[in-house]
C-alpha cells in the first residue's frame, strides 16, 4: 500500500482531500482519531498530514486538541463560482428591494440543492438552512425548480429514493411529486408550503443558461401566513432571473457552476437548520 495508506495507490492529494472530506458531514470540531476514522487513513498519516494543513491555515487547532475547518479554507472557497455569485448579487438586492422578502440563488450538487447566494430581510421567518447549505432536493421551492428541469432519468432515480420529511407537510409520496415535477415544468415555477420548515413558504423560478438548460433557482422565502399570494412575486423573481440569465451570458452558467458542484452526493456544504430555505 503506497503511504501506508488502507487504499493501494492512494496518492498523497487524495489522502488531503480524504481528511477534509472527513468535515463534511461530521461534527465540527473533531480529534486526530475521528478524523482517522472517517477519512480511512492510517492515524500516523492523519496526524502527518493534519499538521502540514494546519501550518497552511486550512485547520485550525481548539486548545482541547481537536481540529476545525480553518478561516483560509473558507476565504478559498468564497473563489467558488465567484462570477456567478458577483454578477447576480445586485440583482438579488433589487428583487429583496422591490419584495422586502428574503431572496436567494441555488444550484443542484448531487442529491441536495446547494445555497450559493442569498440576501435576507429581518423579518422573523424560520429558515432552513444557510449559504452554502444544503436541502434536499424535494423540500424547497428551488430544489422543486431544479428537480423539475433534471433529465428524466435523474428524476426517475431521485423518486426512487427513501424521500426525507422534514415536517409533516413535505411531499414524500413518488407519485404525487413526479405529478407535481411534471406540473412545475409546464407552469415555470414551484410553490412550497411549511416542507422545509414550519412558518415558511417559498416560490422559485428557474435561471436558464445560453446552453438552454437551467443552472440556477432563483427563489423568495415568506412566512407561511403568505402562502397564498406568492404568486404575485412571479413577475419580479422572472425578470430577476432574466436579468441572471443576461449578466452571465459571457461565461456558460453551466461551466461555473459545475465548479461548485463538484463530484460528491454527500455534499460538501453541511445541511443547517440556522437560515434560510
Amino acid at each position: 500500500m503506497a503511504g501506508g495508506a488502507r487504499t493501494p495507490g492512494q496518492s498523497v492529494a487524495s489522502k488531503v482531500l480524504a481528511i477534509l472530506g472527513a468535515f463534511e458531514s461530521g461534527p465540527t470540531a473533531q480529534s486526530l482519531t475521528d478524523i482517522a476514522a472517517r477519512s480511512g487513513l492510517p492515524l500516523s498519516t492523519v496526524h502527518r498530514l493534519v499538521r502540514e494543513l494546519e501550518e497552511w491555515g486550512a485547520l485550525n487547532r481548539d486548545p482541547d486538541g481537536d481540529y476545525r475547518v480553518g478561516m483560509r479554507l473558507w476565504e478559498l472557497g468564497q473563489h467558488a463560482g465567484r462570477q456567478v455569485r458577483e454578477r447576480a448579487r445586485p440583482i438579488l438586492q433589487d428583487l429583496f428591494g422591490l419584495t422586502q422578502e428574503t431572496a436567494h440563488l441555488a444550484i443542484r450538487s448531487g442529491p441536495d440543492v446547494l445555497f450559493v447566494e442569498r440576501i435576507y430581510s429581518s423579518k422573523r421567518v424560520p429558515r432552513a438552512a444557510r449559504v452554502g447549505g444544503r436541502l434536499p432536493l424535494h423540500v424547497s421551492a428551488v430544489g422543486k425548480v431544479l428537480l423539475a428541469h433534471e433529465d428524466e432519468w435523474f428524476r426517475e432515480t431521485y423518486l426512487l429514493r427513501g424521500l426525507e420529511a422534514m415536517t409533516r407537510s413535505t411531499r414524500v409520496d413518488a407519485a404525487a411529486l413526479r405529478a407535481e415535477l411534471d406540473r412545475i415544468t409546464r407552469q415555470g415555477y414551484s410553490i412550497t408550503n411549511q416542507e422545509a420548515r414550519v412558518g415558511s413558504c417559498s416560490v422559485a423560478v428557474p435561471v436558464f443558461h445560453r446552453e438552454g438548460r437551467v443552472g440556477a433557482g432563483l427563489g423568495l422565502v415568506v412566512a407561511a401566513a403568505q402562502a397564498g399570494s406568492l404568486t404575485r412575486y412571479l413577475p419580479a423573481l422572472r425578470a430577476a432571473a432574466k436579468e441572471i440569465e443576461r449578466v452571465t451570458a459571457p461565461f456558460p452558467l453551466s461551466t461555473i457552476l459545475s465548479t461548485m458542484r463538484g463530484g460528491s452526493t454527500s455534499g460538501a456544504g453541511a445541511r443547517s437548520e440556522s437560515a434560510f430555505h
